[in-house]
C-alpha cells in the first residue's frame, strides 16, 4: 500500500509539477468521480468596481487622443491633452452616470475626486496621467513608478499591510508584474548589490511559498538555508526558540511569507513584538524580505514592514484579492531609510569599484543610486533601463483598484472576500466531519490537512506509526486525484509536515468543499481499515 517505489520519481519535484500528474489521474473517468481541483490559488471572483471604471476610462482616454488629431479613414489620432482634461472628464461621466447601459461612470469620477482631494493632486496632471496611461501611448516615465500611481499605491499599502500599525516611514516603491515578477527581481537585485552572495545563509520560516525553498539552489545564487519552522503546535507563530538560530550573523536575511502560504495564519502580536524586539536587541543588521500577498484577508493585518521598515523589503500582490492573477500587478516597498543602501555604501572600495562598472551607463555618480533603483535596472539588466517599468494601463488598473478599495470606508468588499473563504473552510471542515476553531489571524485562503496531527487525535498513535511505516506520504494526494477526482498540493513540499496537503478555498463553487472533506475522510478511513485488516493477518496463525 503506498510503495514508494511508485512515488520515488516525485519525490524531488516541487508540488506545482506534481500536480500535473495529479491532474491527470483525477480528469480519468470513473463512475461517480467529479474533477476538482483545489490545488490552484487562483480565486474564482472578480472585484467588478474598478473594472467598469477602467473600462469605461479607456473610452475616455480615445475621445482625448482625437482631441489633438483624428483621421477617422485611416484611424489614427494623437495623443490625449492634458489642458482642461479634468473637466471633460466630468462633463463626459456626468452624462453616463444614470445610463445602466455603460457602468462605472460614477465610480470612476468619485475615485478622481477622490484622490484630488486626499493627495492634493492637480487635476488635469492626474487625469492626463489616467487617460495617457490607459492609451499606453508612452514609455514608463518614472521608470520605477508613475508619479501619482506611487503615491495611491503607497497608501493603499499602508491601508492594506498597515492598517493595524502604520508606520512613520515612507517607502519608495516599484510595480511589477507580479509577486513572480518581485520575487525574480529581488533575489537577482540582492546578488548584484553583493547584498546575498554564493555559500551565504539566508533563513526561511518555513511552511513557505516552494519558489523561495527552490530559487536559493539555483547557480545563479546558491545560496545555503536554515529554516524557521513554525510549527502548528505552535500555532504557526515565532518562538523565542525559534528565533536564537538567527542569533548567528552569518545569516544574512531572514525570508518570510505573511500570512503563511500554505498555512494561511498570519503573524500575531506577540510573535510579532518578539521578532521586532529580537532584530531591534540582537540582529539589528538583519536583512527582511516580508510577502504579504494575502494579508488583505486578515482584519487590521500587520506586517512586518510596518513594524521593521528599516529592515524590510516589503512585497504585495494584488492577484488573490481583486481576482486579478491575468493582470500581473504586484508591488516592491522599500522604506526611503533602510540597511540595504547603508550596507551597500559601507562595503570595500574593490567591491564599490565592480558595481561602479555594472551601473556606469546609468550616471556619473553610480554609487548614488538607491537599492530600489538598482532593483528596477537589474530587472532590465542594466542596459535596458530606459525601457524599465511596468506597462501604464497596468498602473492604472492599480490605482484603480486602490482608489476604490479606500473608497469603500465599510470595507465591503474586504468582508464579502472573506465570507467567501470562510463558508468554504467550514464546508470542508463538516465534510470531513471534525471541529476547529479557526484563530482570529488565520485568513482561510489555504488550509493545511495534517493527517498526521488529526490521526493522532481521531485513532490514535498505534494506527498513526503503523501508516507512517506503511504508507508513502505523497499516497494521500494520489490517492485523492485516483480515486475521487480531486486534486491538492503535498505539504512536503512547502516544508510543511510531510504527511499533509493544501487545499485552495479560493478557486471552486462552495459545495465542492463537502465534497473534497468527505474524499479526505474517506482516504484516512481507507487507511484506517488496512491497518485492521494487517493486524487481524498477523493474529491469525
Amino acid at each position: 500500500m503506498g510503495d514508494a517505489s511508485i512515488y520515488a520519481k516525485f519525490e524531488e519535484l516541487s508540488p506545482f509539477e506534481i500536480k500535473d500528474e495529479l491532474i491527470r489521474l483525477a480528469q480519468v473517468d470513473k463512475a461517480g468521480k467529479a474533477y476538482l481541483n483545489a490545488g490552484r490559488g487562483n480565486p474564482n471572483w472578480i472585484a467588478t468596481r474598478a473594472r467598469e471604471a477602467f473600462f469605461l476610462l479607456g473610452q475616455f482616454a480615445l475621445t482625448e487622443s482625437k482631441r489633438t488629431f483624428f483621421d477617422a479613414e485611416a484611424g489614427v489620432a494623437g495623443m490625449p491633452p492634458t489642458s482642461g482634461c479634468y473637466d471633460r472628464l466630468k462633463t463626459w461621466t456626468s452624462k453616463r452616470i444614470t445610463d445602466t447601459e455603460t457602468p462605472g461612470a460614477d465610480t470612476l469620477q468619485a475615485a478622481v475626486d477622490f484622490a484630488i482631494m486626499k493627495f492634493g493632486f492637480d487635476p488635469d496632471k492626474f487625469v492626463n496621467e489616467l487617460t495617457d496611461s490607459i492609451i499606453g501611448d508612452h514609455y514608463p516615465v518614472p521608470d520605477r513608478s508613475l508619479v501619482h500611481n506611487e503615491a495611491i499605491t503607497h497608501e493603499y499599502l499602508m491601508w492594506a499591510m498597515c492598517a493595524g500599525h502604520r508606520p512613520t516611514a515612507k517607502f519608495d516603491l516599484y510595480p511589477v508584474e507580479g509577486g513572480t515578477a518581485a520575487m525574480c527581481y529581488i533575489f537577482k537585485a540582492l546578488k548584484n548589490a553583493r547584498l546575498l552572495n554564493p555559500g551565504d545563509t539566508i533563513a526561511l520560516v518555513t511552511p513557505i511559498f516552494t519558489p523561495y525553498l527552490e530559487m536559493p539552489h539555483l547557480e545563479d545564487y546558491a545560496l545555503k538555508q536554515i529554516h524557521i519552522s513554525a510549527e502548528a503546535e505552535d500555532r504557526f507563530q515565532l518562538t523565542d526558540d525559534d528565533l536564537r538560530p538567527l542569533e548567528d550573523k552569518t545569516v544574512k536575511a531572514l525570508f518570510i511569507v505573511n500570512p503563511g502560504n500554505p498555512s494561511a495564519v498570519a503573524i500575531d502580536p506577540d510573535s510579532m513584538g518578539r521578532l521586532v524586539s529580537f532584530v531591534r536587541t540582537k540582529r539589528p543588521d538583519l536583512m527582511i524580505l516580508t510577502d504579504d500577498v494575502y494579508g488583505t484577508f486578515v482584519p487590521n493585518f500587520e506586517s512586518v514592514m510596518g513594524h521593521l521598515p528599516y529592515n524590510t523589503i516589503g512585497v504585495y500582490s494584488f492577484s488573490k484579492y481583486f481576482g486579478c492573477t491575468g493582470w500581473r500587478l504586484g508591488v516592491v516597498a522599500v522604506a526611503q531609510d533602510n540597511i540595504f543602501d547603508k550596507t551597500i555604501h559601507a562595503m570595500p572600495e574593490a567591491t564599490q569599484k565592480l558595481m561602479d562598472a555594472r551601473y556606469k551607463a546609468l550616471t556619473p555618480k553610480p554609487r548614488d543610486i538607491k537599492f530600489i533603483d538598482r532593483v528596477v535596472a537589474d530587472s532590465r539588466d542594466v542596459a535596458l533601463n530606459h525601457t524599465a517599468g511596468l506597462s501604464l494601463p497596468q498602473q492604472v488598473m492599480m490605482s484603480l483598484f486602490g482608489l476604490v478599495e479606500m473608497m469603500d470606508e465599510n470595507k465591503l468588499y474586504q468582508k464579502a472576500c472573506m465570507a467567501i473563504c470562510e463558508k468554504r473552510f467550514h464546508m470542508l471542515m463538516d465534510g470531513m466531519g471534525i471541529e476547529f476553531a479557526a484563530r482570529p489571524y488565520f485568513d482561510r485562503y489555504y488550509g493545511i490537512i495534517d493527517y498526521e496531527y488529526w490521526a493522532r487525535k481521531y485513532v490514535g498513535d498505534e494506527v498513526t506509526d503503523w501508516v507512517k511505516e506503511n504508507v508513502h506520504p505523497l499516497d494521500i494526494a494520489f490517492k485523492l486525484a485516483e480515486d475521487h477526482g480531486i486534486v491538492v498540493l503535498n505539504g512536503s513540499g512547502f516544508e510543511a509536515p510531510n504527511w499533509s496537503v493544501r487545499v485552495s478555498f479560493a478557486n471552486l463553487p462552495d459545495e465542492s468543499y463537502s465534497a473534497i472533506g468527505r474524499g479526505i475522510r474517506s482516504v484516512a478511513r481507507g487507511y484506517l481499515q488496512a491497518y485492521r485488516a494487517a493486524k487481524g493477518q498477523t493474529a491469525q496463525p
